[in-house]
């Protein structure tokens, strides 16, 4: 692969987890008075792993990078490289499709939220489908 130095270090500092855009919506989450597991797997046997995760209301929270995840608003398509940068975000869009439908089918609701959104809309959007998850154990 053609990669420059300089973009070899950029990638090599992108967070896989605790980002800035992660950590602010759990504070949020915190401030709706939220309590969540981090960084789990909601399903034992897939590997798959939640940024966010209600166990009892079974919602598992994924935040998507826009560039990494193919954002329809905010995504770009690097030149250099593009064949493997295009195979590489059109495999984690495939990926997130059927974490999501895997879910789904065994009863587990999926928030993607992306790092663009405002951390407060979101949380109420992730805290409106714990209490759909919570009313339907009743």
């Amino acid at each position: 692969m053609d990669t420059t130095p300089a973009t070899s270090a950029r990638m090599s500092r992108q967070r896989a987890r605790d980002t800035q855009t992660e950590l602010a919506l759990r504070r949020a989450l915190r401030a709706l008075g939220l309590r969540y597991r981090v960084h789990r797997r909601p399903l034992p046997g897939v590997r798959r792993e939640a940024d966010v995760v209600f166990t009892r209301a079974r919602v598992a929270v994924f935040v998507d990078g826009c560039f990494w995840h193919g954002c329809p608003t905010h995504a770009t398509w690097p030149q250099r490289n593009a064949e493997f940068w295009r195979t590489k975000i059109e495999t984690n869009r495939t990926r997130d499709r059927s974490t999501d439908e895997v879910l789904a089918a065994a009863g587990w609701v999926a928030v993607r939220v992306w790092e663009h959104e405002d951390p407060l809309v979101a949380a109420v959007r992730v805290s409106e489908a714990v209490v759909q998850g919570l009313s339907r154990l009743r």
